[in-house]
């Protein structure tokens, strides 16, 4: 089994606010990735002492524990179980009830010698490679597919948007959010490898139009993780006017982690 991981800041003087993290179980049967990218906080506050890194540190090492340790629960209960226990470290001295409370993106995917499982939740990316070199994108497109007007401004997003019906959702405080994950479970014969990316990593498709996710995926397999995130950072900086960032900050977390098996 093959098994990278790329990540790196967006910007070198903050702390990255990604996770990435690999389990692998002492029987050698299976094992798990977790990819988060945590919601960068606004100026005004989030109503935690805590740092975004502190969060998705905590919620990304609690998930990867979880999907080893208890292979056979779902991977929603996972996700569930690690949000919960995240909660619980900071209830007592943080408002979770704040919306822009420290949150991130989730991507997390398991194996054993029979299956794939998978759970994608807000803009992070999965990829999966068939034997025969197809590439599926598994996405939560539920925040691309928001009309620009309604993302005008972090005001109307937290009032009417975030972890709403109707709106998007990513991992905060509230459990209960891992049920509106998108999840799948393929069998293990029909995934060669797998590849999961942040926002950071995907804009190389999703932003620059380098090529599609089946490119996306020929790129990190061949060269690796870290050339994905090199080719971003040069497209980022050749981007003075903005023409394909826009209002989006210029350079982002970007993590990638790929699986060979």
């Amino acid at each position: 089994m093959r098994t990278e991981l790329a990540s790196e800041p967006g910007d070198a003087d903050r702390p990255n606010e990604d996770f990435a993290g690999v389990g692998l179980p002492a029987s050698g049967q299976g094992g798990s990735v977790v990819v988060l990218d945590g919601v960068t906080p606004p100026r005004t506050g989030t109503g935690c002492l805590h740092s975004v890194p502190w969060f998705t540190a905590r919620l990304g090492g609690a998930l990867t524990e979880l999907t080893v340790s208890l292979p056979d629960i779902p991977l929603v209960d996972a996700l569930s179980h690690a949000i919960a226990r995240t909660s619980e470290a900071h209830a007592a001295t943080c408002d979770l009830s704040h919306p822009r409370t420290p949150q991130a993106t989730v991507v997390v995917t398991r194996w054993n010698p029979d299956t794939v499982e998978y759970l994608v939740l807000s803009d992070s990316a999965l990829l999966l490679e068939s034997p025969d070199g197809v590439v599926t994108p598994v996405l939560d497109d539920r925040l691309a597919l928001l009309p620009r007007s309604a993302l005008a401004t972090d005001a109307l997003v937290d009032s009417t948007l975030r972890n709403m019906e109707g709106g998007f959702f990513t991992a905060a405080a509230d459990p209960s959010v891992a049920a509106r994950a998108v999840t799948g479970t393929v069998p293990r014969e029909r995934v060669r490898a797998l590849a999961a990316l942040t926002d950071g990593a995907a804009r190389w498709v999703d932003r620059f139009g380098e090529g599609d996710w089946t490119d996306c995926f020929r790129l990190v397999r061949k060269e690796g993780p870290q050339a994905l995130v090199d080719r971003v950072r040069t497209l980022e900086r050749s981007d003075s006017a903005a023409t394909f960032l826009g209002r989006s900050k210029r350079h982002d977390d970007a993590t990638v982690a790929f699986v060979e098996f």
